[in-house]
């Protein structure tokens, strides 16, 4: 769905809820009492002074009670969250919820309720397969407009590959023509024999398109659970760790020496930190996984005369899974068995709930780049405002190692010891003296370590930084104390340091 704020996607109501119940049947209202009002409470950090957190806000969205006294609502609904409670319809009393799991990029969590009390008489949801195109759908909710229950209908429009925008992840979707508004988020979309065909989850706000609304289906769901009870934890959808082209052109699958019956797509680029990277090489092409035909377009054939994108086959499997590749390489067809691991960005999309890291010396403040830094720094629009060497590495670079990250020097808090460097910002490490750095924790290890009299730091752009090493350490904890910085380094980089402070 379109861009729209991190907590609640969807962001201004344009239309309400139908009220009543009375036009459903009985096993229908029933449907209804398994339909929670989650209320969360959401500290996220301060990702641009990462030692502190944002004022709290509050959130309330939907869910619903699945079997094994469990809830399911949205990712993005508990997403940093410091409390969740969930109410019951036609219930006056908020009982406190823990959260089981978050799989963020396929914006589904899990709740518990510890009290016995809010179980009683509870009703469970039933899942149904994917719906077909013009199948009715009903989603139930809790949207902004009012405090009770809302029901709103529509048909199916279409089912594909869909942008995720809360994990900005691409998986299947189903698209409907039912108003989805803030709050909504979380709620069951059920089909017309009351079975939930999915979990209503973002709306596109354009100028151009009307109610059109996202819902998770029941594949997803089911991976997400299955996930869940498999591993005791959410591990993830896997990647293949490619980049491909399309091979519609003649000439190219000629040149490549494809015969003309053939199909398939070429490999552009692995990432190294991926067990592709070992098999498959560039200018591969790939004819079929699973032993399913991979068209020229990249799609694969998908229920009856429809054809969905092949990245679909990829993400019904499980980290750790092993797909089966038919392969042209140099000429000669191969058959290939690669494992699936999760995809491992050089900038995450996000750090799955964990604080920040950062670490602090003599006023330089060193954070790793994640996409939510980036939001930070430079707002909704960061993808067009933030400096053009970052959104190199956030849209095109791979990492060489699991380890490695962007890690820049966020600000300058101003003082003696680095006087003349204020105006330096998120402009990326590369050494310390001149020991490359890759990550948070070499680059706090390098200057740990320090034995000269100079620290020195090569900045993106050739731009070196010295500081008189004993002055500046003396100087830090004058700054951070300034400042009211509690820590000069996060949890995590400490651990990895081993020390309390330099």
């Amino acid at each position: 769905g379109g861009k729209a704020p991190r907590h609640e996607r969807h962001e201004e109501a344009e239309a309400l809820g139908h009220g009543g119940m009375d036009g459903l049947p009985a096993e229908e209202q029933e449907v209804m009492d398994a339909v929670v009002k989650v209320y969360t409470t959401h500290t996220e950090p301060n990702f641009s002074l990462p030692w502190q957190r944002k004022r709290q806000f509050a959130s309330t969205s939907s869910g619903f009670t699945i079997s094994g006294r469990r809830i399911l609502t949205n990712a993005h609904s508990v997403d940093y969250h410091t409390q969740v409670k969930v109410k019951r319809r036609g219930s006056d009393t908020k009982y406190v919820a823990t959260v089981l799991a978050i799989g963020t990029e396929c914006d589904i969590a899990l709740l518990a309720v510890p009290d016995e009390e809010f179980w009683e008489g509870h009703r469970v949801i039933a899942f149904g397969g994917l719906p077909m195109l013009q199948d009715d759908v009903t989603v139930v909710g809790y949207p902004i407009g009012g405090d009770t229950i809302s029901v709103t209908s529509g048909v199916v429009s279409r089912i594909e590959v869909t942008q995720y925008s809360h994990g900005s992840s691409e998986l299947l979707g189903i698209q409907i023509d039912a108003a989805i508004n803030s709050g909504n988020s979380g709620g069951p979309a059920f089909d017309s024999s009351g079975n939930c065909v999915g979990i209503a989850f973002q709306s596109l706000k354009h100028e151009d398109a009307e109610n059109i609304g996202y819902v998770i289906p029941t594949t997803v769901i089911d991976h997400f659970i299955s996930d869940y009870e498999l591993n005791g934890a959410y591990t993830g959808f896997p990647s293949l760790g490619i980049e491909w082209q399309k091979m519609e052109n003649a000439d190219l699958r000629a040149s490549l020496g494809m015969r003309p019956g053939q199909k398939g797509v070429l490999v552009r680029r692995l990432e190294p930190c991926c067990p592709c990277s070992d098999v498959l090489r560039p200018s591969d092409i790939i004819l079929a996984f699973d032993d399913i035909q991979v068209s020229n377009d990249g799609t694969v054939p998908f229920r009856s005369g429809e054809r969905i994108s092949f990245s679909y086959l990829v993400s019904q499997k499980y980290v750790g899974d092993t797909a089966k590749l038919k392969v042209l390489q140099g000429g000669k067809l191969k058959t290939l068995r690669v494992e699936l691991i999760r995809p491992h960005r050089l900038v995450p999309a996000h750090i799955g709930g964990r604080p920040p890291s950062y670490f602090i010396f003599a006023g330089l403040i060193f954070t790793p780049v994640v996409v939510p830094y980036l939001k930070s720094e430079y707002g909704k629009e960061y993808d067009y405002d933030s400096p053009v060497k970052l959104l190199d590495k956030m849209m095109h670079q791979m990492a060489v190692t699991k380890e490695q990250q962007v890690v820049v020097l966020s600000q300058v808090l101003a003082a003696e010891a680095n006087l003349g460097y204020e105006e330096i910002v998120n402009t990326e490490v590369l050494a310390v003296n001149g020991v490359p750095v890759s990550n948070i924790y070499e680059l706090a290890t390098q200057v740990h370590a320090c034995k000269g009299k100079y620290l020195k730091l090569d900045l993106e752009y050739k731009q070196t930084l010295v500081l008189d090493f004993k002055k500046a350490r003396a100087a830090t904890a004058a700054i951070l104390l300034s400042h009211c910085v509690p820590s000069q380094m996060s949890e995590d980089v400490r651990e990895r340091l081993g020390v309390d402070a330099v």
